[in-house]
């Protein structure tokens, strides 16, 4: 059995299937993970989406931003926006069905056998892989139990950290912005939300996730999406970027665990990623 990772789909279906193609993917021995963001920008959401629910056991993903956003529009709660793809998800006769299968799939994904965690955006550094694990359960439990309106943001600034005097609803949606959101914060874990470049142009005071010296999950393998400026390099030990820009008109990635082997395939769509 080979067990591949692969970035933020984002609605490019011809690019998933010309990269299992390579590979000679095989649902009956092998496994496919996605690091989340599997719909919007590209041009076939409701496609990929179909897909993998179809994968069974055989597909392993974590929820991303935009995965969240679609099911936050289902709800009411949010609007499309300009650059959203996602009316044909919303209007498909099995949308139901897809979106309730979609608010079950977890935030983090950890397999000890394999040495593997996977999640969308990061993990903080002042968490280990066991804090990380149980705050996931805990704000999975909130979306599957209330639904999206807690998680969408409306305060100014944004919660950026998790303090004690917090709710519940607010402890969620700060659990969800660490896991599907963050891109830098500072040595205790306070995100700007708002930075989207490249690593090396981080704010002062903050640093990428992964580039802190104590963070507690230095000794895990982690792979993640999310953040398409890194163009697939994460400069430290152990995180593993995988995103880079398919809904940009750039190529997907996916990584073969076993020997950390990568395959590409590229995408003629250019939206945009986030």
């Amino acid at each position: 059995m080979a067990v591949y990772a692969v970035g933020d789909v984002q609605g490019c279906h011809d690019a998933l299937g010309g990269l299992l193609d390579q590979v000679s993917f095989d649902p009956a021995c092998d496994q496919l993970w996605l690091v989340g963001d599997v719909v919007n920008r590209g041009p076939d959401s409701l496609g990929v989406l179909r897909f993998i629910r179809g994968l069974g056991s055989s597909a392993v993903m974590v929820l991303g931003n935009h995965d969240l956003h679609l099911l936050a529009v289902a709800e009411g709660v949010r609007q499309l926006r300009g650059a959203d793809t996602l009316r044909p998800v919303l209007d498909a006769p099995d949308a139901a069905e897809l979106l309730a299968w979609l608010r079950e799939q977890p935030l983090l994904h950890a397999d000890l056998a394999l040495g593997y965690c996977m999640v969308h955006a990061g993990i903080p550094p002042h968490w280990d892989l066991a804090t990380a694990t149980a705050l996931a359960r805990e704000a999975e439990k909130w979306l599957r139990s209330s639904g999206c309106a807690a998680l969408v943001p409306n305060e100014v600034p944004e919660l950026a950290e998790l303090t004690p005097e917090l709710t519940a609803p607010q402890r969620a949606r700060v659990i969800v912005s660490y896991l599907t959101r963050m891109r830098v914060c500072t040595p205790d874990g306070r995100m700007d939300l708002a930075f989207k470049g490249p690593a090396e142009q981080s704010p002062p005071g903050y640093l990428p996730w992964f580039a802190h010296a104590h963070r507690r999950t230095r000794d895990v393998r982690v792979l993640f999406g999310h953040w398409a400026a890194l163009r697939g390099k994460a400069d430290a030990p152990n995180v593993y970027a995988l995103d880079t820009g398919c809904s940009w008109g750039n190529a997907l990635t996916m990584m073969r665990l076993e020997d950390g082997h990568k395959f590409a395939c590229g995408c003629s769509h250019a939206g945009e990623g986030d």
